[in-house]
């Protein structure tokens, strides 16, 4: 179902190629950009454990905050309005036992992120947005991280909200800089594995805050 959502809102953002077509029939300027970010992972790791006793439960893990490369391509309808599609490769985030501070395992990530946004253009060099829209992570490697009482598994992905804010400084009329704020809703269920009665013990709540800077090539 999750899935299926991300693909209702990419057809979506397709539909309105026609309206793309009239913009910039009427615009010289080619509508694509792309980016190449850095990116902090701010993890916010808020976490329940359904009743479950300290000691036991996700009241025990937390994901580490981690730099990220990101690469993301936009395609302008108008000369203010956007929709940008967010990308990188899978990441390892590393998950942290708060009993003894050691790590409990890795899972990997991969979250790409489809956003509307609204451009400034009026404003000479500096060209600041707003965006929003949704983000849908796919989490692999998701058994037996849990080293504290019995092993843990989590779910296989997440569907959330992304906001963003951000400004580009082109240098000239191809090149700039970027920097780029998103705040992304991403969460995941953590169980005990089969082998321990697979009963769930909360939620791993990241909801991560993810400034970023990097290079702009507007085509």
């Amino acid at each position: 179902m999750r899935l299926k959502s991300l693909v209702v809102a990419m057809a979506a953002v397709a539909s309105l190629a026609p309206i793309a077509s009239q913009a910039q029939s009427t615009d010289n300027s080619n509508p694509w950009m792309v980016r190449v970010r850095a990116a902090y992972l701010d993890f916010q790791n808020g976490q329940s454990n359904n009743g479950q006793p300290n000691g036991v439960g996700t009241n025990n893990i937390r994901a580490q905050k981690e730099w990220i490369p990101e690469i993301d391509v936009t395609y302008f309808f108008t000369k203010n309005i956007a929709a940008e599609l967010v990308l990188t490769y899978p990441q390892n985030v590393n998950i942290y036992s708060n009993l003894n501070g050691q790590k409990s395992g890795t899972i990997t990530a991969l979250p790409p992120s489809l956003l509307a946004q609204y451009h400034f253009t009026d404003l000479g060099a500096f060209k600041p947005y707003i965006g929003a829209g949704v983000n849908y992570t796919i989490f692999g490697n998701t058994g037996n991280f849990g080293g504290i009482n019995n092993a843990l598994v989590v779910s296989n992905s997440s569907f959330g909200f992304a906001g963003q804010v951000g400004t580009d400084y082109m240098l000239d009329k191809n090149w700039g800089v970027n920097v780029d704020v998103k705040y992304i809703t991403m969460s995941t269920k953590v169980n005990y594995s089969a082998a321990n009665g697979g009963a769930n013990v909360g939620k791993l709540t990241l909801n991560p805050l993810v400034p970023a800077v990097g290079v702009t090539y507007k085509f």
